[in-house]
């Protein structure tokens, strides 16, 4: 009996080896797979929020990484876009804490003047129906911050209907619109406050 159980135990431990294996070489395969997906959909992205004729280096190799709380608790990046020497935007990833259903995570984009020329939503778990009103498949709310303008950190515009801003909310769901238009503000201060630093940074988003 006591044989019997240990040989179980042996194919037991294996058969886990072998299955730990397959994972681990199952995962290299498709890292190097979904790496290149994600950068196809990053730079596709950027091309939406950032005018690709207004700028000529790859915004993708000229990147910043940012540790600050008004854009989230986790490092953030910048993608900068110069024509030549000049800066002309950055797109900025940030994290809006308070969505309805946790996290939500935004590149915005804004130009030297201080002009969003761009938001998009990366990635949430917002109510379908609902809150995922702010992914552009879904409708055309996010382009409403195209254009935008702050004029200091109290300016009652950016702000939803319902709290006295101009920002539409969305029917049955406030907290979701809310958070992304507040997530984008404070990009918005941060970059007027943070640009110069940002565009003479030395240019990696390589984490040491």
């Amino acid at each position: 009996m006591k044989k019997a159980i240990e040989s179980n135990a042996r194919i037991l431990a294996v058969f886990a080896i072998a299955c730990t294996a397959v994972v681990g070489i199952v995962n290299l395969l498709t890292k190097d797979t979904i790496n290149k997906q994600e950068q196809r959909y990053l730079i596709k992205t950027l091309s939406q929020i950032v005018d690709p004729t207004s700028h000529d280096n790859d915004m993708t190799q000229s990147c910043v990484i940012i540790q600050d709380d008004t854009l989230g608790s986790e490092p953030q990046k910048a993608y900068l876009a110069f024509k030549g020497d000049t800066p002309v935007a950055a797109a900025i990833t940030t994290t809006a804490p308070d969505g309805y259903s946790g996290n939500i995570y935004l590149l915005v984009a804004v130009n030297y003047q201080n002009q969003v020329t761009g938001v998009r939503t990366l990635k949430h778990q917002e109510t379908p129906g609902l809150g995922d009103k702010i992914e552009t498949r879904k409708s055309d709310w996010i382009f409403s911050f195209n254009g935008k303008t702050i004029e200091s950190d109290d300016d009652s515009h950016w702000a939803v209907k319902k709290d006295g801003g101009t920002f539409d909310q969305f029917t049955g769901a406030t907290i979701t619109p809310r958070a992304v238009v507040n997530a984008t503000k404070r990009t918005l201060l941060y970059f007027s406050e943070h640009k110069q630093t940002l565009f003479s940074s030395t240019q990696s988003c390589q984490e040491d």
